[in-house]
């Protein structure tokens, strides 16, 4: 009977056990995926009216595509960028913008970490000579079914 009740316990506990080990493997098979619209508002210079950027990424693999839309400038149409560089490291994103004004390029680098519909981040630029970062925080929109 004790031996009964030994065996019983150790069949439980490798039940557990294999339990545990499947439920761990089914999380890691959940990749986060930073595919959809994203948007975040910055604000307006002088107090103006907050400008509204629109990311939209999209997952090939590890590789990230997308394309970043910003406001145009005092009111002008919205400027369409194709980022650069994209990539997915576990639950982080990272990807390049590079504009041009006036004959001059403007890199800026974007990274961010991705939880449920919320991407948080920096990104780092330079001006005059200086390098400088600002966060940013995006909401993915969710999809009308």
């Amino acid at each position: 009977m004790e031996r009964a009740l030994s065996s019983l316990a150790k069949l439980g506990f490798c039940a557990i056990l294999a339990l545990g080990v499947a439920a761990k493997a089914q999380a890691q098979d959940k990749k986060v995926d930073p595919t959809g619209t994203w948007t975040w508002s910055t604000p307006g210079r002088d107090g103006g009216e907050p400008r509204q950027s629109t990311l939209k990424l999209k997952l090939e693999g590890e590789k990230v595509t997308g394309m970043l839309s910003t406001p145009g400038r005092q009111g002008g149409q919205a400027r369409e960028t194709t980022i650069e560089n994209g990539k997915l490291k576990g639950d982080e994103v990272s990807f390049t913008v590079t504009r041009e004004f006036g004959g001059n390029k403007f890199v800026s680098k974007y990274t961010g970490k991705i939880s449920g519909d919320t991407l948080k981040g920096k990104m780092a630029f330079e001006r005059d000579g200086q390098s400088q970062e600002r966060d940013w925080e995006a909401k993915r929109a969710t999809e009308k079914k």
